[in-house]
């Protein structure tokens, strides 16, 4: 008889840790096709951005160089989404660089933005090296390479790429996924930033974004 009450209790134990290790789903809290438009995204030069519609296609195109100019040296062409801040994340979108091939051409994603001066980003850059190709600390000075692991390069083609951040602010963990799902291309640990906005853009090159994707915790914006 006591074997089997002992039992039970340990499935119960084992059940309960299980629930505890395992975080509950997180919620979606933006889903963008940009089939209507672009109202929801706040570029730094609003004239280097445009909804371009093909067919039954519709995108968000980096279509030129910005003149914005930013405080210290970081990337000068990007796009925040509006009204939102998230802590814990999954962000998923698909990207086309339309670039000219050379060793840094790139593009970017953002996120823990608090402002112009303090934010990371992922630099996805053809060649890397110190200044690409890397997830990216801008912390009131120039931004500083701060991945553990990383590639030698992103393969940047003509066609969409799918890429993928998951971020846990707990555990202070950035992975990056470049078209494969199952290993990420760069990782690190940091907990500069805990939350913050999330943006899609470029150092200085052009590109096109669709299918954007947030799940995340959400933390009250100013």
């Amino acid at each position: 008889m006591l074997r089997v009450l002992i039992l039970p209790c340990i499935l119960v134990i084992a059940l309960s840790s299980y629930a505890l290790a395992v975080k509950p789903a997180l919620p979606m809290v933006a889903n963008e096709d940009f089939s209507q438009s672009a109202a929801n995204w706040e570029p730094k030069d609003p004239s280097a951005w445009k909804v371009v519609k093909q067919g039954s296609e519709s995108f968000y195109s980096m279509f030129k160089d910005s003149s914005y100019k930013p405080e210290v040296r970081s990337p000068v062409n990007f796009a925040l989404l509006k009204d939102i801040s998230v802590s814990d994340f999954v962000l998923d979108v698909d990207m086309r660089s339309t670039q000219e091939v050379y060793g840094h051409q790139d593009l970017c994603l953002f996120f823990g933005y608090q402002d112009a001066s303090h934010f990371y980003y992922v630099h996805l850059g053809r060649e890397a090296d110190a200044h690409a190709n890397s997830i990216f600390l801008v912390n009131g000075e120039p931004r500083v390479s701060i991945a553990q692991k990383r590639t030698d390069g992103t393969n940047w083609s003509k066609e969409w790429h799918h890429v993928r951040i998951k971020r846990d602010v707990g555990k202070g963990t950035i992975e990056v996924f470049f078209d494969d799902m199952k290993q990420p291309v760069m990782t690190t640990t940091d907990k500069h930033f805990l939350h913050g906005r999330v943006g899609i853009g470029s150092f200085d090159d052009t590109g096109d974004f669709d299918n954007f994707r947030l799940l995340g915790q959400l933390k009250k914006t100013k």
